[in-house]
């Protein structure tokens, strides 16, 4: 599509879409939300630039392969699983470190959000590939 104004939105879209996408992700191990709805809507901000700028301007923007995301993704995974074995644990049980930082205070980080950062990662990686293969079609 060449229509200006839609181009111009889309360029102004991308950054809000992909903060309420990371917004999502981020809230998701512990509310409703999480990797999966947070990677679709990162698709969907870089499908919009796709549709409004095409591939070769959409591809230059990303500073990834999303093949690699994919990998990169299930790598994350497979290890947010598997730590807890190796702690002793069971198969995907729960991990948690507890952080203390100086302006935020007590920080938890658990393996619950390295799996939704995998799963975020596959979701987006597979969805630029699609779209990218439908695009150039």
């Amino acid at each position: 599509m060449k229509g200006k104004i839609l181009q111009i939105t889309a360029q102004f879209l991308l950054l809000p879409l992909v903060l309420v996408s990371l917004w999502v992700f981020l809230r998701g191990h512990n509310a409703p939300g999480g990797g999966f709805i947070g990677g679709l809507i990162g698709a969907v901000a870089f499908a919009l630039f796709l549709i409004t700028h095409g591939s070769s301007r959409t591809k230059a923007l990303l500073p990834f392969d999303p093949r690699s995301l994919i990998g990169i993704g299930l790598l994350v995974a497979i290890a947010s699983a598997l730590y807890p074995i190796y702690r002793g644990e069971s198969f995907f049980q729960g991990q948690w470190l507890e952080l203390s930082l100086p302006w935020i205070g007590g920080l938890t980080l658990g393996t619950p959000l390295l799996f939704d950062l995998g799963v975020y990662l596959v979701v987006i990686g597979t969805l630029m590939i699609i779209l990218f293969s439908l695009w150039e079609e």
